[in-house]
């Protein structure tokens, strides 16, 4: 899909076609779309393809007629039938009169601009217009991660009931989540690090200050991530220390009731045997069996309230 925007005195209009000052957005475009623009703005395919596939890393590249400026945004998706994020790339290419963002699929960083909500928004100043996409980029970033923290935890408050292998799934997909914002971060850091350096294009007084704005939220995305990858990783031990003194616990347990059945295997083996009767205590007696269980039973009895009080049982 490819929308075209433009700003004029302060309000955003969707247009029909490329005129100059124009913001060409395409979501999850066709190859035919794709063809169109690229014809339109003497671009390389290559770079506009760049933005679609998921493995490509982020960087800057200045040609002589335009320059592309590759980014990591947050997405969802579904791994492990389980909803979750990772990154995907946003292209961003400045023509001389032309703004083009590329994405793989409908991204809410970009509907801000649509309805025109982004303070001092205009599609002509273009340098201005990369930064506020990276600063609603990094406050994503932010909000995604109040999201997982969140689900961290609730997951933690449950942590005493978990029986599921599905929940450490579910832990281990909130890592990796966590993995891929971190490094996609720090990518995206490089960039604004480069653009700091970028004196192709026109700065307007405000555009510096605006770019601080943007270096700071984004480390502090860096860092949310980090310290959430650090509690993840203690959640992560508390659960196997949970799950280990769980198997201790059954294994105590599966010890002491060996221990009381064996007493009755030991009695009931010596009776047993091939020996002369009259060795063998209570063999003559009347009720002499029922004595041997009742004996034995109490042995099991004061064998179990032993194991109890030393929390064996």
């Amino acid at each position: 899909m490819v929308n075209i925007f433009r700003t004029d005195n302060g309000k955003t209009h969707k247009l029909e076609e490329i005129v100059d000052g124009a913001w060409i957005e395409m979501s999850a475009p066709t190859t035919e779309e794709i063809q169109h623009i690229v014809s339109s703005l003497n671009l390389e395919k290559d770079d506009v393809m760049a933005a679609i596939d998921p493995e490509e890393k982020i960087r800057v590249e200045v040609d002589d007629e335009y320059t592309l400026i590759l980014v990591d945004i947050p997405a969802k998706e579904i791994r492990h039938n389980v909803d979750s994020y990772t990154t995907i790339p946003l292209g961003i290419i400045l023509t001389e009169h032309n703004i083009v963002t590329i994405c793989s699929e409908e991204t809410p960083i970009l509907n801000y601009f649509h309805d025109s909500r982004i303070r001092d928004f205009s599609t002509k100043k273009k340098l201005r217009f990369v930064y506020q996409i990276m600063l609603r980029t990094a406050m994503f970033y932010q909000q995604v991660l109040t999201v997982i923290d969140k689900t961290r935890t609730e997951f933690e408050e449950s942590i005493e009931r978990i029986t599921d292998e599905q929940d450490l799934v579910n832990l281990h997909e909130l890592e990796s989540t966590l993995v891929y914002f971190a490094t996609s971060l720090r990518g995206n850091g490089n960039v604004l690090n480069r653009l700091t350096r970028y004196g192709r294009l026109q700065q307007y007084p405000e555009d510096r200050e605006l770019l601080d704005d943007v270096i700071v939220e984004n480390q502090q995305a860096i860092e949310m991530t980090q310290i959430y990858r650090d509690i993840i990783d203690g959640t992560s031990d508390l659960m196997s220390s949970i799950l280990d003194l769980r198997l201790n616990k059954v294994m105590k347990r599966l010890t002491s009731v060996t221990l009381i059945l064996s007493i009755p295997t030991v009695i009931s083996g010596l009776y047993g045997m091939n020996v002369d009767t009259q060795w063998m205590p209570l063999a003559h007696t009347i009720h002499g069996f029922g004595i041997i269980c009742l004996i034995t039973l109490i042995i099991c009895i004061f064998l179990m309230l032993y194991l109890r009080k030393k929390k064996m049982l």
